[in-house]
């Protein structure tokens, strides 16, 4: 049985701990700084600790005998927890879309004796996996695109959206720079641009550029690729009414202040939809073709427990890689790209059954 310790007692990490006990083959420890939120959130089987991430000590002495940890924290903890699973030598997976933080532990990683996998879940995670997948069947590629949505299944507000996962995180995608590729030249594109729409299932959409979703599949098809990009999905309209919050009234420059009233103005729904969908074309045999992937996955309830989309695809991705990672399907050291696991071992992992319901 595999020890994992998980850092961050909050909806993807209950949720990752939760999937993981129930299926009998982990011994999973919960951290948090806040007793409250160990309180209400570690389920049966799970062991609850108090932890500092900012305390080195306690944080190494945590993850001492620890075969496997999971941050499930805010990204700018993620080096702190990085570092220390290279001291302990323990594997060490993350669910960060940040750019930066992702590089820092790419150097961490190329001195350490266990390996490291950032970017787990479901974007970036699943759909780079998926995108990169459906790539390596042409012979040569026009363009790649992976769009991605977190959505409430009845939006009523202005900004037609709810709250489903972390503020920080939705902040940092909104604000920083996008990796992509265009006419055949990688460079970085501003968020919230490229603005487009399109429908699925007779539902119409917009997307637009966010940071962090392309994991490492712009390095992979440099020079592959004619055009490759990543962008969010939500319903028309909310980009316009964030673009005015975040450039004309500035606050992609006062993060706090924007993470506080997105937080106090903005509920959170448990009924949410989270579409995926991937389109690649390029040649095949001498013939142009395009294939497509797409999933739309709702809320569910799993052993008598309540659970989000967001929750399950993100939560339930992580706990695929770290379980092949368990099964000696991933290296077990350096650096591990998501588009390093095999879509077909990740589709049929146990932890991603509620992808196909």
């Amino acid at each position: 049985m595999k020890k994992i310790t998980i850092i961050g007692a909050g909806k993807i990490g209950e949720t990752a701990a939760f999937l993981l006990q129930q299926s009998g083959d982990y011994q999973v420890t919960m951290a948090d700084s806040n007793p409250l939120m160990l309180e209400k959130h570690v389920s049966a089987g799970v062991t609850p600790l108090l932890l500092d991430v900012n305390d080195a000590n306690a944080l190494q002495n945590a993850l001492q005998e620890q075969d496997i940890v999971l941050s499930a924290a805010p990204f700018f903890l993620n080096v702190k927890i990085a570092t220390a699973a290279a001291h302990t030598n323990t594997h060490y997976f993350d669910l960060t879309e940040d750019v930066a933080t992702t590089n820092a532990i790419r150097e961490i990683a190329g001195k350490a004796g266990v390996s490291f996998m950032p970017q787990c879940g479901l974007a970036p995670g699943f759909i780079s996996i998926a995108a990169y997948d459906i790539a390596k069947q042409f012979d040569s590629l026009e363009s790649v695109r992976l769009r991605v949505g977190a959505l409430p299944q009845f939006p009523t507000n202005s900004l037609m959206y709810n709250l489903t996962w972390s503020t920080d995180g939705l902040i940092n995608e909104y604000c920083n720079p996008c990796d992509a590729i265009h006419e055949g030249v990688r460079k970085e594109v501003m968020p919230m641009e490229g603005y487009e729409k399109f429908a699925l299932d007779g539902v119409e959409y917009e997307a637009f550029n966010t940071s962090g979703g392309l994991s490492a599949l712009a390095e992979i098809l440099d020079g592959k690729v004619y055009n490759l990009d990543y962008k969010t999905v939500r319903y028309p309209g909310h980009c316009n009414l964030m673009k005015i919050l975040l450039n004309e009234l500035k606050l992609n420059k006062k993060r706090e202040v924007l993470k506080e009233i997105m937080e106090d103005s903005i509920p959170f729904t448990p009924q949410d939809v989270v579409l995926v969908f991937v389109s690649v074309s390029g040649m095949v045999n001498g013939r142009s073709v395009q294939r497509s992937y797409s999933r739309k996955i709702y809320n569910q309830q799993i052993s008598g427990k309540d659970f989000t989309a967001i929750q399950l695809t993100t939560a339930g991705a992580a706990c695929a890689v770290i379980d092949l990672h368990a099964k000696g399907a991933l290296p077990k050291q350096g650096f591990v790209r998501q588009e390093d696991v095999l879509f077909g071992d990740l589709i049929t992992n146990r932890f991603t059954s509620y992808y196909n319901n």
